[in-house]
């Protein structure tokens, strides 16, 4: 069992994942210390988190925040920082046990990267990473003999499944969506919704952005693109299914025909738990579930029509190379304009198959060739946003 204290980086503690890793170390204190908190610029919650959990350091991104938080924690033993590149570096700190990683898109990636090359394990939340550099990461971590454990629900279901069976072949995983909140919608249903309307999840409490991605299926096929990484299988090894009530989390089939799946109620907090304390599980007082709560379990297949970024998703994988950042880029800039009121929830889609199109393809990309990849779809993006009118939509 764990028997010392473990050194938490929390890359992103102000966010959804960030603030749930505060309540599992709040309530296994003994187990671990949150050494390093950063933020990109919630100034108010990141000193809020400094004064309770006193980290070593506490980061803020915005450098405009910077003397707003050292002002606010001159009196506690708590380092502050400021600026993407101060992450960079801190995360290396020879006494940081294992960095979390829950910052939004693109920008984990280098802070991941010097983790592992530091030999920190990484608890994996933010998927953007492998999505856009999925060879380049699990290389690393090979190298650095390095664990990734995956900390988002489905990616954690299906690592539980592996557990055991490292010498028994995956014939399939079977990643699970909810659906979000337009399942079952048409495309002139679609056409009109508001920014609000896609910020009701069903089942999950999420950010902004992730909440949006789930709503156009862009999560999911975000996830597919991280599997194909964490678990070395190919496309055609990962299904995509709809269950609504978020009761599998996802399942591993193997070669003799039987499937695994990891079950339990919709709550980031036990896949954050299981990825801090692995290999071990260690007791909590999170809700229970119960199968006579929830006599029926249902699934369906997913549109791929109506919700064209699954498919979309699937093509940048099996094509490589640069396509996948690609497809990043792009999704984080539309959905940055959905919630902005600047693109429309259809025309989302649309930008990111035009940026697939248009953007350079390299097939084999070096972190350089991914840094310019990310900001030339960026420009391209926002530029086709601007060039896109937006629909007559009550907002």
């Amino acid at each position: 069992m764990i028997n010392h204290t473990k050194n938490i980086a929390i890359l992103g503690s102000t966010g959804s994942i960030g603030t749930q890793t505060l309540e599992v170390i709040r309530n296994n204190s003994n187990l671990f210390r949150a050494f390093l908190l950063t933020a990109h610029s919630n100034a108010d919650l990141l000193i809020k988190q400094a004064i309770e959990f006193k980290p070593e350091y506490a980061i803020i991104c915005d450098e405009s925040k910077y003397q707003e938080v050292k002002a606010a924690l001159t009196h506690l033993p708590v380092k502050v920082l400021a600026g993407h590149q101060a992450i960079v570096d801190t995360v290396t700190h020879p006494d940081i046990s294992i960095v979390l990683t829950a910052m939004v898109g693109f920008a984990g990636l280098e802070p991941t990267i010097a983790a592992i090359k530091a030999d920190k394990d990484i608890a994996l939340a933010n998927k953007e990473t492998l999505v856009v550099a999925g060879e380049l990461i699990t290389g690393l971590a090979k190298q650095h003999n390095v664990k990734i454990l995956p900390v988002d629900s489905e990616h954690s279901a299906i690592f539980q499944c592996l557990a055991g069976e490292e010498h028994n072949p995956v014939e399939k995983l079977i990643l699970t969506a909810s659906g979000g909140p337009f399942r079952g919608r048409s495309l002139d249903f679609l056409a009109n919704v508001t920014r609000e309307d896609a910020l009701k999840h069903p089942n999950w409490v999420m950010g902004a952005k992730i909440t949006i991605d789930s709503a156009s299926l862009m999560n999911k096929g975000l996830e597919v693109i991280e599997a194909r990484w964490l678990f070395d299988v190919e496309a055609d090894q990962i299904d995509v299914v709809i269950h609504p009530q978020s009761i599998i989390h996802s399942m591993a089939q193997f070669r003799d025909g039987s499937i695994k799946a990891q079950m339990g109620l919709p709550d980031m907090k036990l896949p954050i738990q299981y990825a801090l304390t692995y290999p071990n599980r260690i007791a909590n007082d999170f809700k229970r579930f119960n199968f006579t709560d929830h006599p029926t379990l249902t699934f369906e297949k997913p549109d791929l029509d109506t919700f064209r970024n699954l498919s979309l998703a699937y093509t940048a994988l099996k094509q490589g190379g640069n396509m996948p950042c690609i497809i990043n880029a792009a999704n984080e800039v539309v959905v940055a304009g959905f919630l902005s009121h600047s693109v429309s929830f259809l025309a989302m889609s649309t930008i990111i198959e035009e940026c697939m199109q248009k953007i350079n393809f390299i097939k084999q990309p070096t972190l350089t060739d991914y840094l310019n990849t990310d900001k030339e779809t960026r420009i391209f993006a926002q530029n086709l946003i601007e060039k896109t009118p937006v629909k007559a939509v009550q907002f």
